[in-house]
């Protein structure tokens, strides 16, 4: 196996992050206890913010972005895993701090990786990426809040990108009634088909609200933040649950405690990059036997390294639907 490897890399500009294909040796790559040889990566939408640099994402210049990967250990000095393990990486600073997944290997540390299930893919591990391990978090998170399908309908917001496509898939197949939130009609039939019942208009939630409204959903997972997570918050129904993982529509939250002291609903805050290992296990084989794979093909396409700068522009966009699978070595 010859030591060279191609790599997507951005270096600081003064006209922002300048991305470039580059041929790096292993010497090239950061610290770390495992070599793994990388198959897929995806494209999510800190990513996008990354190589667009329209957030401060990347703190080590120059650097691989890539926040997700997944591949084959190729070298190990960590106790838990050997050379030909599965392993898939999300978060943990990889793509910010650390060289990431738009590279045909990656040294990290064995403590950020987890053995994929037999069940899942190294594919389908991007298939789901961070977006999708997170749309299981929430799930989680909703369920240990007493959320469950007899208590009502869960809203899921930003409902065809990454983290909305799968949530939809996994709420519905454990039974709920999703509503789905989303700013692009044209996309019905996609997101009816991976289980949502109803469809409503992001605008319905992203203005400026009542500090409470009707009681429409049990629970809710929002990729969105600002007036909408406000507005979730305001039509959840009394002990729901919300879990708020992404801030699309801004980082601010202007709300009041209204729906909390008078509903006692519940805000669960879903931080998917440093989560403990043993989430990280549980959500894992939590996927391997409650996501359909089917319905992942579905919401999932192809795509070269050559493709990421690309797709980086379209994410942050909103244009991309579903999930980027990312093939570095096509």
């Amino acid at each position: 196996m010859t030591d060279k490897f191609r790599a997507l890399r951005v270096s600081k500009s003064d006209q922002g992050p300048k991305a470039e294909f580059v041929d790096l040796a292993e010497a090239d790559l950061m610290e770390g206890d495992v070599t793994v040889a990388v198959d897929y990566s995806t494209v999510n939408y800190k990513d996008g913010l990354a190589l667009t640099g329209k957030a401060p994402i990347v703190r080590n210049w120059p650097l691989i972005p890539g926040i997700d990967f997944s591949g084959k250990v190729e070298k190990s000095d960590h106790k838990d895993f050997k050379p030909g393990d599965r392993v898939v990486l999300n978060g943990f600073g990889v793509g910010e701090g650390h060289n990431g997944g738009y590279a045909q290997k990656a040294r990290v540390k064995g403590d950020w990786l987890v053995k994929l299930p037999d069940a899942i893919s190294n594919e389908q591990a991007m298939a789901i990426g961070t977006a999708g391990y997170t749309a299981m978090l929430c799930v989680l998170a909703l369920e240990k809040n007493g959320v469950t399908p007899d208590k009502g309908d869960v809203l899921v917001t930003g409902a065809a990108g990454g983290v909305g496509s799968v949530a939809i898939a996994l709420l519905s197949k454990l039974g709920h009634r999703v509503i789905a939130s989303t700013g692009r009609a044209s996309e019905a039939d996609y997101l009816k088909s991976l289980g949502a019942a109803e469809i409503i208009d992001r605008n319905e939630l992203s203005a400026a609200g009542k500090p409470l409204g009707k009681e429409r959903w049990a629970g809710a997972v929002d990729a969105v933040g600002s007036h909408t997570l406000a507005n979730v918050l305001a039509m959840t129904k009394y002990g729901g649950a919300v879990a708020a993982c992404g801030l699309a529509q801004g980082l601010d939250l202007p709300a009041s405690v209204a729906p909390f002291i008078l509903r006692g609903i519940t805000l669960c805050g879903i931080d998917s990059v440093m989560a403990p290992k043993e989430i990280r296990i549980e959500a894992y084989k939590r996927l391997a036997a409650d996501l359909d794979m089917k319905k992942l093909a579905a919401m999932s396409f192809r795509a070269k390294l050559d493709d990421v700068p690309r797709l980086a522009g379209e994410i942050v966009a909103g244009k991309v639907r579903g999930r980027a699978v990312i093939d570095v070595n096509a």
